[in-house]
């Protein structure tokens, strides 16, 4: 492998979210080789201000890493400028990168396949990220595999794959409508991955990572996926900004490292519908809680 890669951490209101991300980190292997840069929000509200003050006190005792570089933000700038910024900042200075937020935890062979994969797929243009997450389908997955456009819980890029990033949700929407991708980008309308691009258009959302899955999604770029997931969101399993409360998305960290390899490089017919069959899955169960909820308010 060349260098290690930069690791970038985007840090709030979570304090024992951040402990718990940063201890997963340092037992992963290559973790005291790595430079670790964390940015910082500043309090979005009064009630913040504890926290981040807080968070902002613990990430100055961090250790275990080649070198531990904090920017702390002197206003707020919400969750989606500050990774599409940092992510610029770093991606400006360095070759890649590795992307975290503070509600994940990580197998100790997360900087393992993240580096390895990086350098492997490195000149190869139709590839656009490394992803570290996988969702907890009931079917065998490959060791490795390619989808179509990119992810963001755990994940990595190049300089060269950052600058497909389009900011502009009407410009993507727009693409994907002309050319008649709206149920592919959907996975086979098994998810309203395009809800959530007119949603940020309206100002309803404010969502970075769907605008980095459209933009690698228009460009036919591919992110490469593990057949285990190295990451686990213990965001999800509480009620927070972006997500109500489920464990639908919850996964067992892989004890065994992945195995990175040459694989063809296209998109995986078997395992996108995989992903579609788990997606209508988890969609029919929300459905059906919706409905219960109804009929109990009815009564």
């Amino acid at each position: 492998m060349n260098s290690l890669a930069p690791i970038i951490l985007f840090v709030y209101n979570r304090p024992e979210y951040t402990r718990q991300t940063i201890e997963s980190l340092k037992k992963s292997q290559f973790a005291s080789g790595s430079e670790l840069f964390i940015y910082s929000d500043a309090a979005k509200t009064e009630k913040d201000k504890k926290l981040v003050a807080e968070v902002r006190d613990y990430i100055k005792t961090i250790n275990g890493f080649r070198k531990v570089i904090i920017k702390e933000s002197k206003e707020n700038k919400g969750l989606a400028l500050s990774i599409t910024s940092g992510v610029s900042e770093i991606l400006n200075k360095y070759d890649n990168a590795i992307i975290l937020e503070d509600d994940l935890e990580l197998s100790p062979f997360f900087l393992k396949y993240m580096n390895e994969a990086l350098s492997l797929y490195e000149k190869e243009e139709d590839v656009i990220s490394i992803h570290g997450y996988v969702y907890p389908v009931k079917k065998k997955l490959p060791e490795t595999f390619f989808l179509r456009g990119a992810d963001c819980w755990g994940w990595a890029t190049w300089k060269r794959g950052w600058k497909f990033y389009e900011d502009n949700a009407s410009k993507l929407l727009s693409e994907i409508t002309s050319k008649n991708l709206k149920d592919e980008f959907d996975f086979n309308r098994s998810y309203p991955y395009t809800k959530m691009l007119k949603n940020q258009i309206k100002g309803e959302i404010n969502s970075w990572a769907i605008k980095w899955y459209a933009s690698a999604f228009v460009n036919n770029k591919l992110t490469l996926y593990p057949g285990k997931s190295l990451v686990r969101n213990v965001g999800t399993t509480v009620s927070s900004t972006h997500f109500e409360e489920t464990n639908v998305y919850d996964v067992e960290l892989s004890e065994v490292p992945v195995n990175v390899k040459n694989i063809e490089i296209k998109e995986s017919v078997k395992e996108k519908k995989i992903f579609e069959e788990y997606f209508r899955s988890i969609n029919s169960g929300i459905v059906k809680k919706g409905l219960k909820k109804i009929k109990t308010l009815l009564k």
